[in-house]
């Protein structure tokens, strides 16, 4: 089972850029896109519905902003939008497909990078987000939780570390919060139990030559139940063409849906 986690920063644009073809040439199982910025009903384009794959979007109410959605090959038992309180759910934050025994879902966890404000509103998105990681573990389903999680989690997973102390996305709460979500918590961070080498990063600023240099940050995750630990395969970070500000995350599975 191969599944895929992008953040395109815009579907369309991403389109245009070649997206879609590239998809389609990796034959992913499931995959997962945050940053839609589009309403569905803007993407009418046969390119915006690939042959061979069902299509779920979750737009946030405000137009070119946030949303995100899945694409897969066979058709979900069920899909749910939204988690149930506003702030994930108006801003198109959350959707999720169900496969026999196995969730997959894409997120799209606030940025706090704007101002205080925003960072603050972060923090809380996260301190309510993690009661429903929780809740996810009592279920008996097994989860891949894929997305664009905005915070880095270790120093390798960053190029300047401690020049980013104050920085949203890596001061120490929020990389303390993804400790308790892994130590505590019991989800694992797929792309590290197959891979633990640096300078592996998912995202790059626009600004000086970030993407030229490598001085990114690896924010995509694909966060697993433990049950599906001994199921990695492989993964990959895709940096041939560049659809966006982020990579595509690839993983593979021994799993079946």
């Amino acid at each position: 089972m191969r599944v895929i986690s992008a953040n395109l920063n815009g579907i369309r644009a991403a389109a245009r850029k070649g997206f879609f073809d590239w998809m389609l040439a990796q034959d992913a199982d499931v995959i997962c896109i945050q940053e839609t910025k589009a309403q569905e009903f803007q993407l009418d384009d046969p390119v915006f519905s690939p042959e061979g794959y069902y299509r779920y979007f979750f737009d946030a109410e405000k137009k070119g902003y946030s949303g995100t959605a899945i694409y897969c090959q066979r058709e979900p038992d069920k899909v749910t939008t939204g988690l149930g309180w506003a702030h994930a759910d108006t801003e198109g934050r959350w959707i999720e497909a169900e496969f026999g025994k196995l969730t997959v879902a894409s997120l799209y966890l606030p940025s706090g990078s704007a101002n205080e404000e925003r960072q603050a509103n972060k923090l809380t998105f996260m301190n309510r987000f993690r009661e429903d990681l929780n809740a996810m573990r009592r279920r008996r389903r097994e989860y891949i939780v894929c997305g664009d999680w905005n915070t880095v989690h270790k120093e390798i997973d960053i190029k300047n570390f401690k020049s980013n102390q104050k920085t949203s996305g890596c001061t120490p709460v929020e990389r303390q919060w993804l400790d308790d979500l892994i130590n505590d918590g019991g989800w694992i961070d797929a792309f590290r139990e197959v891979n633990q080498e640096a300078d592996q990063y998912t995202w790059w600023s626009n600004r000086g030559q970030a993407w030229a240099k490598n001085v990114g940050w690896r924010i995509d995750y694909q966060m697993i139940t433990p049950g599906l630990k001994d199921s990695v395969v492989s993964t990959s970070i895709y940096k041939d063409d560049r659809f966006s500000d982020h990579a595509p995350l690839i993983i593979d599975y021994d799993y079946h849906i």
